[in-house]
């Protein structure tokens, strides 16, 4: 059977952003899943039956690991001789884009999901685009997983036009919307939570889904939301997610009134989402930078309301008025306005999320997507097959 080697920096991109993928191609190539955190790792790739391969891999810079990381990974893959490499996440992008074409690899894949240049600046901005023009100079196709990153990649003069595809209607990974649904989640489970969280059922309850990290807009959101209180004293807040202090932390304003105020709610990361978003009134997400948020189909999915910021991926999923509200990013003002909204017109925003809900199921139905990859995959074979 051909080799297929999937690579992303932490496993739990592997398990999370392309869940369940294993499962389905293994059906068609021999799956191998590279990535760092070798205990993470090998269950991930043991639970969706496929072969794992541990790198020593960072989300840091690196230099001296990240080429050690390339060294080895050159020697499995000239030992492997697989048909595609098909790589995610920028550490794993460079590192594995680079082995592959070194090695020979015939098919090299890979998918931009999200790049923090976008709010780096300086010089690590211009090493960060230094890094992503050799991942995708190394790359046979490189596939932006939402329009407007194909529109910055262009802009930015990253890639050629030809070497560049957004899959379907956009994702890396499309949604399961038979798991995504409210009927899937125990009427039991949510009031357990519920209590847990000292959340009564006359409280309002804005979500948010995420790492709590500055570009995620969370400060704006912890300072809209304590603006938005002085209106809506039944308000909460809550925030799902782990920190992530070593790359991005909050402010410490931020931290503190996070700390202080018991209507704002963390629970860290949480394997399984949907009890909080059936909790939710309404779905805020102001982040700075996207690539196509899965979160906010999830959101939709659980036929919650979703508030979100005008980039790329959001402004894809959400139309202003029509399945959602869009606010400008980095500002707190249109977030409190939007908040304060969705909270008076509890009836009016019903009709978002019915349209939503709908072109979520048409455009990004995970199967079609799964599909829509496995054609792409074939077209490549088909591709080098002829050169």
């Amino acid at each position: 059977m051909k080799k297929l080697i999937r690579i992303t920096t932490v496993p739990l991109s592997l398990e999370k952003l392309l869940e369940n993928q294993g499962q389905y191609f293994k059906a068609f190539y021999d799956i191998t899943f590279i990535s760092s955190n070798p205990e993470q790792l090998k269950q991930t790739a043991e639970k969706q039956g496929v072969s794992y391969f541990p790198l020593g891999m960072t989300r840091k810079i690196t230099p001296l690991q990240d080429l050690r990381c390339l060294i080895q990974l050159y020697h499995f893959l000239r030992k492997e001789k697989p048909l595609i490499v098909h790589t995610h996440t920028p550490k794993a992008g460079i590192v594995g884009m680079l082995a592959a074409r070194l090695a020979g690899v015939p098919i090299r894949l890979h998918t931009i999901a999200g790049l923090p240049l976008m709010e780096t600046k300086g010089l690590k901005r211009w090493l960060l685009i230094l890094v992503e023009r050799i991942t995708y100079f190394c790359a046979t196709k490189v596939y932006p997983n939402a329009e407007g990153l194909l529109k910055f990649v262009l802009q930015n003069r990253l890639a050629p036009r030809k070497k560049l595809k957004v899959i379907g209607k956009g994702s890396s990974n499309g949604i399961d919307t038979s798991y995504f649904s409210k009927d899937e989640v125990e009427e039991t489970k949510v009031s357990l939570l519920r209590e847990s969280l000292k959340i009564k059922s006359s409280d309002f309850i804005f979500c948010f889904v995420g790492r709590l990290v500055g570009d995620k807009g969370v400060n704006e959101l912890v300072h809209a939301f304590c603006e938005v209180q002085n209106e809506i004293p039944e308000a909460k807040l809550l925030l799902v997610g782990p920190y992530e202090t070593d790359l991005d932390p909050l402010e410490k304003i931020t931290q503190k009134r996070i700390n202080t105020n018991p209507n704002i709610i963390t629970t860290g990361f949480q394997a399984d989402i949907r009890p909080y978003l059936v909790l939710s009134d309404t779905f805020v997400f102001p982040s700075y930078r996207e690539g196509f948020p899965n979160v906010v189909l999830q959101a939709i999915a659980m036929e919650v309301p979703c508030i979100v910021s005008d980039i790329n991926g959001c402004n894809e999923i959400i139309r202003e008025g029509e399945t959602g509200a869009i606010v400008p990013p980095k500002q707190t003002q249109p977030l409190v306005d939007k908040m304060v909204l969705f909270y008076h017109e509890k009836k009016g925003v019903q009709k978002f999320i019915d349209q939503a809900k709908s072109e979520v199921a048409t455009n990004y139905d995970r199967p079609q997507f799964w599909k829509s990859l496995l054609e792409e995959y074939k077209y490549q074979e088909q591709y080098v097959s002829r050169y």
